[in-house]
């Protein structure tokens, strides 16, 4: 069972997209972004309530996720990247922090590629950078992906804030699949460019591999390092991880804190 915690709520108008947005608490902005096939909810509604105590915490649904509506091109990093940037603008968040699971993680290091003058730290969470980051069956599996294949969890979640909309989700589905099939990752000398202080975390059997996080660790110039136990997202509470819906968060909001109070 979540936390509940105040909020307040909205649609900013992003690059063509209505995007559904949420502010929690007062003081440094932190900018969290979910993971694929995610929301709000999913990735971060165990985690917000922590945060929110001594920061503001803005969180938002991507394209095609959650309630944020689609727009006739497919996701990339890239787009999702300057979706964010332009929210912060239209929110008069000239420097945040940003927070990045998953597919968001991948999004993080775009903005901090893109948008540096927006950032003033980041948190790379259970995200990789190179394809051989994961096995090689984590790509054969997009080639004949079905919605079947989605967990159970997080189709739950999208149909329940979306009015039951099954087209909403299979389109969310195939876009996320496209990209990843599509997905190139950045060079080392790419990874490099980021200027930003970071933060990567990763879990002990996560997607990626450990080794891969420490590769990202020692090719970011300004970085530190965390891996906890357990499977992807577990440390932040993400839905798809959890066993029976229990949580145990560890170190991880003492860590993650102690890094952005620096």
């Amino acid at each position: 069972m979540q936390e509940s915690v105040d909020f307040k709520s909205g649609y900013s108008e992003v690059n063509g997209l209505s995007m559904y947005y949420e502010i929690y608490g007062t003081g440094k902005p932190l900018v969290l972004i979910h993971g694929g096939g995610s929301n709000i909810q999913t990735t971060f509604g165990n985690i917000i309530p922590k945060l929110a105590k001594h920061r503001q915490i803005i969180a938002m649904d991507l394209q095609a996720h959650g309630r944020t509506n689609d727009r006739n091109a497919n996701l990339s990093f890239e787009q999702d990247a300057d979706d964010v940037a332009t929210l912060c603008k239209n929110l008069d968040i000239t420097k945040a922090d940003f927070l990045g699971f998953s597919n968001g993680g991948q999004t993080t290091i775009e903005l901090a590629l893109r948008h540096p003058e927006l950032i003033n730290k980041i948190i790379i969470a259970s995200a990789f950078y190179k394809l051989n980051a994961v096995v090689p069956q984590f790509w054969d599996g997009f080639n004949h992906a079905t919605q079947n294949d989605m967990l159970q969890v997080l189709r739950e979640a999208y149909l329940k804030v979306t009015n039951n909309d099954e087209a909403g989700l299979l389109n969310m589905f195939n876009r996320d699949v496209q990209r990843m099939k599509t997905f190139k990752g950045w060079t080392d000398e790419q990874m490099k460019l980021i200027k930003a202080p970071a933060l990567v975390i990763n879990g002990s059997h996560d997607i990626s591999t450990p080794e891969h996080a420490v590769e990202m660790y020692r090719v970011i110039p300004d970085s530190e390092l965390a891996i906890f136990p357990g499977g992807h997202g577990a440390y932040l509470g993400a839905i798809e991880t959890l066993e029976n819906g229990n949580w145990s968060p560890f170190n991880a909001i003492h860590l993650i804190e102690e890094f952005l109070d620096k």
